[in-house]
């Protein structure tokens, strides 16, 4: 997965945030920013992966727009929370919980926030000196998984013995052929940015 996330990065076009107020280049993620890519993805016709979910009276709560997937940096939590009343939602303030993903974070209009510790980062790339993080926003048709025919999957299993120090640890694996593939350029953009204020991470 690793290779396809560093494959995006180098394919997909990018787009430098600029709407936040750090005064660097790029800036920390804004509204803005958010709003410019799905206009971006829009006009190229990317499907969006999620359909919206519609306001219900419960407290705290508001509704979520369709949306685009968005993978983030853990490291960017703070500065999406630092949104809440321009435009972020939270996933513990969707009506319902039932079609969030585990790792989804929040939203911002129409983009749906994964975080992973394993999203892109350029350390000291940015005009100032600081990391630059690749926020991947994908449309549905953007990218896909491809099982590959003719290779069956095989299950490795070792049961744990001991024998003496060159034998002492079991094995458990699976092997399979598969591959993903960015198949349309035009749904995937890079949203580049910088943090609002370095944490020392």
């Amino acid at each position: 997965m690793l290779i396809l996330r560093d494959y995006i990065i180098s394919a997909a076009s990018s787009i430098n945030a600029g709407g936040g107020n750090n005064g660097d280049n790029p800036t920390n993620l804004g509204v803005s920013d958010f709003s410019l890519v799905a206009t971006t993805l829009d006009t190229n016709n990317a499907y969006k992966f999620m359909s919206g979910i519609e306001g219900m009276d419960r407290f705290g709560t508001g509704p979520v727009r369709s949306a685009y997937f968005m993978l983030s940096s853990t490291e960017l939590q703070s500065d999406f929370d630092g949104l809440v009343g321009s435009g972020f939602i939270s996933q513990w303030n969707y009506p319902t919980n039932s079609s969030a993903l585990p790792s989804e974070y929040g939203s911002v209009f129409n983009i749906r926030i994964l975080t992973s510790s394993e999203a892109p980062v350029a350390r000291g790339a940015s005009a100032n000196g600081n990391d630059v993080y690749y926020n991947t926003v994908s449309g549905k048709q953007g990218l896909t998984h491809i099982n590959q025919d003719g290779y069956s999957m095989n299950l490795i299993y070792r049961d744990p013995y001991y024998s003496g120090m060159l034998a002492q640890n079991a094995t458990l694996a699976v092997k399979f052929a598969q591959a993903q593939a960015l198949t349309q350029d035009t749904a995937v953009r890079n949203l580049l940015c910088t943090r609002l204020s370095n944490l020392g991470v």
